[in-house]
């Protein structure tokens, strides 16, 4: 955590709509130039709390504090309708409005020379006219224009390719503005995030470390949580069974006993509980035959004009295929082809047999918006099929957590998380040996799409998934097939394993290339560093491999007892000069164990 001054301060902020508040009761001081990954469940609060920073919302108690002459811009999830014009037109909509006066528009045409290069826009192109990744490209640059003090996104890498994610990625880090961002895309917050805001249950936890970090902390603080309200609970229990015991019992017995246990009472029906889990069951169906889908030399297109060339791929019972390639470059055109729905221009296809489809179009076209979650689901019937067994359409969606009153509720007025879900409900609500994903990722909670993943990895069926997830893919899929130029080719392995094996073709080539070099050492140098043997260890290298475990166990155990601490509500109540001694405690610790490792690592090696 930063110290000095917090450019924003949050002081007993609460907001809430129906049922339990989204925020109960937070405090938070954000500080200048922190990046700062906001999380939580869909439906949690995320956006909620970036409309209260930037004013658009009014909080029901508490209040927002800014330093003086702090300016805030958000990115929106979703691109406005209202938004029409020239790139520049929009982009110069952001600028202060100071300076459009005279004296004040070489500033103006300064500040957007400065945007429009490194974000790589065309200034007279048409706003409605570009894709929805390079729409929110213009919004960004307008947000940026402003000269914000705190920048506010949300979903940001929503409709990116991996390219276009990765330069945001790095553009981003470089902004000296706060950052406070949500997304899905794990990748992106282990690269970009310094510390961590967590949503949950109405509370703002603050866990004052990366992402990484985040995970195992979390991980422990679930633990904790759970043993604490499971004793609880069993001292909730024994009170209840004696103030129901006999007569006599209750002649005798203590008033304050009695005062105790109805605090108890109170404070059980207070506790909101971790909210359910999504409850994914993928009915795989019959079997489909051995080969599913065949391409040789295959081209598809429309108009006789090839879209896609150079097709070759077998795909087995049970692949899980990735498919991986900028926007617009024809992945639908790719899918439409294999599956049969689009004739091959060039070269063969087949189809295999006892094929069950389904599929997750990222448009939602498959969703009504005038309709409730039940009549989507259930298309006119209260009961559907799964695995044999009839579920009622209510019961079924509340595995996906959808109250039976968001069930017959329009889906127009869900999150595009909500709607997510309500697809995935609708696609696993029939049997299907083929799943055919494209971009489900967008707009779901980590539980959620974590939990997708482990399901499609112990799916039965196959698989052909279009993602710019980095991690989902590196998760999910056995082989990708991979647009590189004209031509589509297949690699073994998901999005880590393609870039390496691309990397290691680079050098292939320049090693056989006459007279070329490598681009630090020469090949016959790095061959004889691979190939040179580690010298043996000193007696004082020896000592220290042997004292390593212990430091090791000693530092864990540190660690441990400091997360304990750190999760606790209470450590939050500290002064601040406090919390922070003990985040850099905690950063230290975690330094330290790193080191420790590696060094023990290296000593190993060379033992």
């Amino acid at each position: 955590m930063s110290s000095g001054t917090p450019i924003i301060n949050i002081a007993g902020l609460s907001i809430g709509y129906r049922g339990p508040p989204l925020l109960d009761d937070v405090d938070c001081r954000i500080f200048r130039g922190e990046r700062i990954g906001l999380l939580g469940r869909n439906g949690a609060g995320k956006t909620t709390f970036m409309r209260l920073l930037c004013g658009t919302e009014t909080p029901d108690h508490g209040r927002i504090e800014l330093a003086s002459g702090t300016k805030i811009a958000m990115l929106p999830q979703d691109v406005p309708d209202d938004v029409v014009g020239k790139v520049l037109q929009v982009i110069s909509e952001g600028l202060p409005p100071e300076w459009s006066a005279d004296d004040q528009r070489w500033r103006a045409e300064q500040k957007l020379e400065q945007i429009l290069t490194p974000m790589e826009l065309d200034p007279n192109a048409d706003f409605r006219r570009l894709s929805t990744g390079m729409q929110r490209r213009v919004l960004l640059a307008r947000a940026i224009a402003s000269t914000p003090d705190v920048l506010l996104l949300d979903e940001p890498t929503n409709h990116l390719d991996i390219d276009s994610i990765i330069w945001l990625e790095s553009f981003l880090s470089k902004l000296p503005c706060t950052l406070i961002f949500v997304t899905h895309d794990r990748r992106f917050l282990t690269e970009l995030a310094q510390r961590i805001l967590e949503v949950d249950r109405g509370r703002l936890f603050d866990w004052s470390c990366d992402y990484p970090t985040f995970l195992s902390r979390k991980e422990e603080a679930l633990a904790a949580e759970e043993k604490q309200n499971a004793l609880f609970d069993k001292k909730l229990a024994e009170e209840e069974v004696w103030i129901r015991q006999g007569i006599k019992a209750r002649r005798t017995r203590n008033e304050g006993r009695v005062r105790a246990l109805e605090s108890l009472r109170l404070e059980r029906t207070a506790r909101q509980e971790k909210i359910g889990t999504v409850k994914l069951q993928i009915d795989s169906g019959e079997r489909s035959g051995a080969i599913v889908l065949k391409a040789e030399n295959a081209s598809f297109g429309y108009d006789n004009k090839a879209v896609v060339s150079g097709v070759t791929t077998t795909v087995m019972r049970g692949d899980k295929i990735g498919i991986l390639g900028p926007n617009g470059v024809g992945k639908s055109t790719l899918v439409r082809g294999l599956l049969g729905q689009l004739p091959a221009l060039t070269g063969s296809v087949r189809v295999g047999t006892n094929l069950e489809i389904a599929y997750f179009d990222q448009t939602r076209a498959q969703l009504d918006p005038d309709q409730t979650a039940e009549q989507n689901v259930g298309q006119g019937k209260s009961s559907i099929e799964i695995g044999n067994r009839s579920r009622h359409v209510i019961g079924y969606l509340q595995d996906f957590l959808f109250s039976p009153q968001q069930a017959r509720s329009p889906i127009k007025y869900f999150s595009g998380g909500q709607r997510n879900r309500l697809m995935l409900a609708k696609m696993f609500a029939r049997s299907a040996n083929l799943l055919v994903l494209d971009e489900p990722t967008n707009d779901l909670d980590t539980e959620t799409l974590e939990l997708l993943e482990a399901n499609l990895v112990e799916y039965n069926g196959t698989v052909l998934l279009i993602s710019h997830d980095r991690e989902f893919l590196n998760n999910v899929v056995s082989s990708t097939l991979v647009f590189e130029g004209d031509n589509v080719r297949e690699y073994v392995g998901g999005y880590d394993d393609w870039k390496r094996q691309t990397q290691q073709t680079i050098q292939d080539t320049v090693r056989f290339i006459p007279g070329a070099r490598p681009a630090n050492k020469s090949t016959e140098s790095a061959n004889s560093d691979i190939d040179r043997k580690p010298k043996r260890l000193t007696f004082k290298e020896q000592t220290e491999l042997s004292r390593l475990p212990e430091l090791i166990e000693q530092l864990e155990i540190q660690q441990a007892e400091m997360h304990a601490a750190m999760a606790s509500e209470a450590f939050y109540k500290q002064p601040s000069e406090q919390i922070t001694r003990a985040t850099e405690q905690s950063t230290r610790l975690s330094q330290e164990i790193r080191t420790a490792y590696s060094r023990w690592e290296e000593l190993e090696h060379r033992d």
